[in-house]
């Protein structure tokens, strides 16, 4: 019986064992999509104790707390910090076989050295111990990062962010490269038409526009797009139920936003019409600057209406979706291809059942031009843990080129997130060791291991260009 959580965690031979340790474990992490605050990064902060970097803001923690009976008021309500700790403890044994039992054991054993099995019984001792180092230098949240070797960063934007944080760290000369990811979501919402034109007034007073009609809306936009590239940004961010291709002429669109101007409510095909013209816009801007874009496709999100009300998006009532994927992407990918502007893109479902879809898909618009063009990303959300990433390896591995593949990030809004990077190592060591150990790949551990460095590291680092 093996240990728990020992040095050759999820790694079941020798094969597995040298493929992690001697080429995986010492790579440097790119880490090109997350929800990081970049002011926390640019201040250098020291987070008071350990409940706030660990469980502000952390909604699957919150969903297994939930499920097991904790009150509200000790998830987001105004419990003490050491009470959300301690209730988030008495869970802890209670998610065994979840990813959350690996992942608060790793990261309390990578950041703070404690291998024991968090519980009630020793809660208030692991907290102050957290607690204490985190009040020192090393623990600061530049440190925090460096502890894990992360040399880039993309955090999550917004086009009406101002990017003064990303401003200050450059200018500050942090060694880590801490960049934005131009996120327009918001800019095509016409689900809400009400917000969309409170969104449209904010753009407009920051431009300094009077944007009164599509063209200036698009304009405006796009000069958003541009201080994003000015400030380092080489890769934008969807997140969508579907991909949206309807077929639209310019006065439609057009018609359709002097609707949205005047607070009519739009039918849902100008509604899709609508979220379908820009969508491509977007896609264009980011072909002419030679950006990577990703769609993260098939959340359903906000299904709780009475705590949405209570609690507002993003905190822990969302799931996966059962959306149509295929046509509408293939359309759009197509439209894009047939103007030989399509742009380096990596695709991401939510929905499991989609996964042989996604990696047949990304071949049909791979061209020659650059290795891996269009990718498949990681398990994303609900399907980044162990058989979510061990499917979608496999499902690429059969349909695609796995040793193009582009890696694993966090989408994490917690600082103690990255021995998720760690897990998938091991588990994609773990993975093509086992095929070494059955004799369905020759023992060529060079080769192996330096094709596991690059899905690490190096076709991340290549593929971006940062």
């Amino acid at each position: 019986m093996k240990n728990f959580l020992d040095e050759n965690f999820l790694l079941e031979t020798k094969t597995a064992e040298k493929l992690y340790h001697d080429y995986a474990k010492q790579m440097p992490v790119i880490d090109y999509h997350n929800h990081l605050i970049p002011e926390q990064i640019a201040n250098d902060i020291n987070f008071e104790n350990i409940t706030q970097v660990w469980l502000y803001g952390d909604h699957y923690k919150w969903r297994a707390m939930r499920a097991n009976g904790v009150d509200e008021y000790y998830i987001t309500g105004g419990a003490s910090d050491l009470e959300k700790f301690k209730k988030w403890a008495e869970t802890v044994p209670y998610t065994l076989r979840n990813p959350l039992y690996h992942w608060t054991h790793l990261e309390l054993q990578r950041y703070f050295d404690i291998h024991e099995v968090l519980s009630a019984d020793n809660a208030e001792r692991i907290y102050n111990e957290c607690t204490a180092k985190l009040q020192t230098p090393e623990y600061s949240v530049q440190n925090l990062l460096r502890k894990m070797k992360v040399e880039t960063l993309c955090t999550t934007d917004d086009p009406l962010d101002s990017l003064e944080f990303h401003q200050k760290i450059k200018n500050d000369g942090v060694d880590i490269k801490v960049l934005p990811a131009f996120r327009p979501d918001k800019a095509m919402n016409a689900d809400d038409v009400a917000g969309l034109n409170a969104y449209i007034n904010k753009l407009a007073e920051l431009t300094g526009s009077d944007i009164n009609d599509y063209d200036t809306y698009l304009s405006a936009l796009k000069a958003r797009h541009d201080y994003f590239a000015e400030n380092g940004c080489s890769v934008s961010d969807h997140g969508l139920e579907q991909i949206y291709a309807e077929d639209y002429t310019v006065e439609e669109v057009k018609a359709i936003f002097r609707k949205i101007r005047s607070n009519d409510t739009l039918t849902l095909e100008e509604n899709l019409k609508f979220k379908s013209a820009l969508l491509f816009e977007f896609a264009l801007w980011d072909h002419e600057k030679g950006w990577v874009q990703q769609y993260h496709l098939g959340a359903l999100r906000n299904n709780n209406n009475r705590l949405l009300s209570q609690l507002g998006p993003d905190t822990g009532f969302d799931s996966i979706g059962d959306f149509s994927q295929a046509k509408q992407l293939s359309k759009f990918l197509n439209n894009l291809d047939s103007q030989n502007r399509l742009t380096k893109t990596i695709l991401y479902n939510l929905n499991p059942a989609d996964n042989e879809l996604m990696a047949t898909m990304i071949g049909n618009y791979n061209d020659g031009t650059v290795a891996g063009k269009v990718q498949w990303g990681s398990g994303w959300w609900f399907l980044d843990q162990k058989d979510g990433m061990i499917k979608q390896i496999n499902a690429l591995s059969n349909m695609g080129l796995l040793s193009r593949f582009v890696g694993m990030l966090t989408d994490s809004r917690s600082f103690l997130s990255y021995p998720r990077h760690e897990y998938f190592r091991r588990i994609l060591c773990n993975l093509f060791a086992d095929d070494v150990e059955k004799g369905e790949l020759p023992n060529d551990t060079a080769w192996i291991g330096q094709v596991v460095q690059d899905i690490c590291y190096n076709n991340a680092k290549s593929y971006f260009a940062f």
